[in-house]
């Protein structure tokens, strides 16, 4: 699993770096200006919670506790399935403005790098289930909760993933943060007489 998560650092790694390449190149038809801050903010939080109820999900287990152990692998999944749909709606949303793969370079690199995201997020899911499932005909138990703790270290990665697009994409991107880190940069140069 670890040896998959940092191939998959590199692949991410790839695709965030492309799109901040192309940031601000190709631009006719929409950019940053349509991403919905207040909407991905929620389903970032609903992401985020997804990873403690994970991180219950496992503990249960580890303690014996199944009918717990099974709400919070239920809870994680269904949270995942929340995300899922806010990005659906984005993604409607997008194409509504206009915004497609085929539109500009904004749209092939972020509708790209978010799709793959969503892509492992649902992938999540299906797993989540099928641990879910499996505690009922025994194959998931206290002591082999390995099985619980591997998917749990691939959630809270797709979940690491997610903060790091939603900080340097919508954030970055949406409110032109480095363009006031800049400027505020160079009132503390000249406060200070540097440069």
């Amino acid at each position: 699993m670890w040896a998959f998560l940092g191939s998959d650092v590199l692949f991410f790694g790839t695709l965030i770096a492309t799109h901040l390449v192309y940031r601000g190149q190709s631009v006719s038809g929409p950019t940053e200006n349509i991403l919905d801050i207040p909407i991905t903010s929620i389903s970032t939080f609903v992401l985020l919670m997804s990873s403690l109820a994970m991180v219950l999900a496992l503990s249960g287990l580890q303690r014996g506790k199944m009918g717990e152990a099974r709400f919070w692998l239920a809870a994680t999944a269904l949270l995942g399935s929340v995300f899922i749909g806010f990005q659906m709606y984005e993604f409607a949303e997008f194409a509504n403005e206009g915004l497609t793969p085929r539109t500009n370079l904004f749209g092939s690199t972020f509708l790209i790098m978010t799709g793959f995201h969503g892509t492992h997020v649902a992938i999540g899911i299906l797993w989540l289930w099928s641990l879910f499932f499996a505690t009922f005909n025994g194959k998931i138990h206290q002591g082999n909760s390995l099985e619980v703790e591997i998917a749990g270290l691939y959630w809270h990665f797709v979940d690491i993933v997610w903060i790091v697009i939603f900080g340097v994409v919508y954030l970055v991107g949406a409110y032109g943060a480095e363009e006031h880190v800049e400027e505020a940069g160079h009132a503390a140069a000249a406060i200070f007489g540097i440069g």
